[in-house]
């Protein structure tokens, strides 16, 4: 069995794992593993785009609140016309959750196939711009639907993410972009990124191939903020601004771009150091900013990039 298949398996299995014994452990641990889950998965979905393409979009934040909006606006407008006040069976509501986890992912890569068509021509700096713009849009379109709650944001959202959900859609967005890459079809991808004039000198798309990494990269940080949004049960329009964005990059900058399982690692850390640094909240975000800016000098090609640093010594 390939290497990709058994991580998605035990993935699996580890979600089922955690899932029902989950009434033994403490809910804060539970609470910051479901938040280091929609980390990776946002950031695992944004290193197909920056680090194995080659580009460099700052909008994946506006890809996460398409989904959450519209995810959320399902199991709240829709759920008690299918089955009543009362949610229904936990079949029912999971059944419901997950329909609009798909709704909330495909809605995310239309407006990613939306934005991709008439800007990924462009590069670098350009992009990032365009990248950066369209997530502003988003955002200030979410703030003026009063049906969606307008700048208040939208409550009462039902409480249906579970530590299974999460670790589940963690398995599948690894699995997913492992396989991508791994392929035939995914050499392109590398090739887009290595350099596009040669590419296309060979016949390859590149333009189809940086389209074709923004929608899935899209489709998965959809799913993240119908996660995230089935886990506060509340979502603003500021919760998805440019920060978010910023916070998603640094995470695939840390890990080091292109690198799948540095990327992972780099979630995991940036997720928990706002935590640990917790007892110091007055001083929290000048040690976490200082912080960064020591590991980024320090290993510039990303903290768990181990096989780049040592080409790079070598």
């Amino acid at each position: 069995m390939p290497k990709p298949h058994l991580y998605l398996l035990l993935g699996l299995a580890a979600a089922f794992g955690v899932s029902y014994f989950s009434d033994y452990f403490n809910p804060y641990y539970l609470d910051v593993l479901a938040g280091i889950g929609i980390n990776v998965i946002l950031a695992v979905s944004l290193n197909l785009v920056n680090g194995y393409t080659g580009q460099f979009s700052l909008g994946h934040a506006g890809f996460m609140s398409v989904g959450a909006y519209l995810s959320a606006a399902v199991t709240i407008f829709l759920g008690p016309k299918f089955f009543g006040d009362d949610g229904g069976t936990a079949f029912q509501q999971g059944a419901l959750f997950f329909g609009a986890l798909i709704v909330g992912g495909l809605s995310a890569a239309l407006a990613g196939l939306a934005v991709g068509i008439p800007s990924l021509r462009l590069k670098g700096d350009y992009l990032a711009l365009v990248t950066l713009g369209f997530g502003e849009i988003i955002r200030v379109i979410f703030q003026n639907v009063e049906v969606l709650g307008g700048a208040l944001g939208l409550n009462g959202i039902p409480p249906y993410t579970t530590i299974f959900w999460v670790l589940a859609f963690v398995a599948v967005t690894v699995f997913t972009v492992t396989c991508l890459v791994t392929s035939t079809y995914g050499r392109g991808f590398l090739a887009t990124h290595d350099d596009e004039i040669a590419s296309e000198a060979v016949g390859l798309n590149t333009t189809r191939y940086k389209i074709v990494a923004f929608v899935i990269g899209a489709f998965f940080a959809g799913i993240a903020g119908g996660l995230y949004g089935h886990f506060k049960m509340t979502i603003t329009p500021t919760g998805f601004d440019f920060t978010k964005s910023i916070e998603i990059v640094v995470m695939v900058i840390l890990g080091g771009m292109g690198n799948t399982l540095g990327v992972i690692l780099a979630a995991i850390l940036l997720t928990l150091l706002p935590e640990v640094l917790r007892p110091i909240a007055e001083y929290r975000m000048v040690l976490y900013s200082f912080l960064l800016i020591v590991l980024m000098i320090a290993r510039p090609q990303g903290l768990f990039n181990f096989k780049l640093g040592k080409a790079r010594s070598a």
